[in-house]
């Protein structure tokens, strides 16, 4: 099956995947205010069948598989990386509900009607054509099927993005186009609504969130976190500075948000939840 995301494909398949897949556990159990708020809109029941959508490592779709206890969940991302670390940690659990799959959730294969809710967290951003990638999505759900996920807001808003990379190039440039692929693609509320219209959800609610989020329990380990990121990797790329000089960079921006629960930083997000219509909206397959 071809990949209409392959750049995304590519990324997450190459260090950045590799990174991410190694940094699992890092926030184990820091962000659970955002994972609360999260699971609150999902409403997951115990007998609920759950798709988790750009599931990376799997954390959410482990807390999915628990609320669903009688149901079963499938964590679905491209990242082979993060997928063999999520299959590893779940070999630890004990869930036998969940699974997980590799594929683009644009064009990947799923049964219709087969899922109750859809969440992601951060995992539905990069898509080439968000539309068809979420009318991929509504036809898995059963019709009334809810969808709930995050995703982050304009960029200025969001000090985990500006913090570590206005300390490598000075404050960053806002971006020309949010409905390219990338972190930012759905920071508009109404690119949300006009997705979503489009793919064929309704009752469309964006709520606007603000959670520090975890990075590191000091500076040294949140700026080696970052160096990793796509962002600072394309930076350090570039040759504006030296691997060293950035991390000293990195440690001494992110030393001020350093505190006892470690370095956390904030940044606004939408947390969005629609529903499937009964029927498809004319001109929808």
């Amino acid at each position: 099956m071809s990949i209409p995301n392959a750049a995304q494909a590519n990324s997450w398949n190459g260090p950045e995947g590799a990174h991410w897949a190694a940094s699992t556990g890092r926030t184990e159990g820091r962000d659970s205010a955002l994972h609360r708020l999260l699971f609150e809109a999902a409403a997951i029941a115990e007998t609920d069948r759950v798709l988790d959508v750009g599931c990376g490592a799997g954390e959410t779709t482990v807390l999915a598989a628990r609320q669903a206890s009688r149901g079963h969940v499938v964590g679905l991302d491209l990242s082979r990386p993060m997928l063999e670390r999520a299959r590893a940690d779940q070999a630890r659990t004990g869930l036998t509900n969940l699974r997980f799959e590799e594929g683009d959730a644009q064009v990947h294969p799923l049964g219709d009607g087969e899922f109750d809710v859809a969440i992601s967290q951060f995992g539905i951003m990069f898509f080439a054509d968000p539309v068809a990638a979420f009318a991929n999505i509504g036809r898995a759900l059963r019709p009334g099927g809810r969808l709930v996920f995050v995703c982050p807001r304009h960029m200025a808003r969001c000090a985990w993005y500006t913090v570590p990379i206005s300390a490598l190039t000075g404050p960053p440039e806002p971006l020309p186009d949010t409905r390219e692929p990338g972190m930012f693609s759905l920071a508009d509320r109404e690119r949300i609504e006009e997705v979503l219209g489009g793919a064929g959800f309704g009752s469309v609610m964006t709520t606007a969130v603000e959670v520090p989020l975890f990075f590191g329990q000091d500076a040294a380990s949140a700026a080696g976190f970052f160096l990793g990121t796509g962002p600072v990797r394309a930076i350090l790329d570039d040759a504006i500075m030296t691997p060293d000089a950035a991390r000293t960079a990195l440690e001494d921006a992110l030393r001020p948000y350093a505190g006892p629960e470690g370095v956390r930083l904030g940044g606004e997000l939408w947390m969005v939840t629609a529903r499937r219509f009964s029927r498809r909206p004319p001109g929808q397959p």
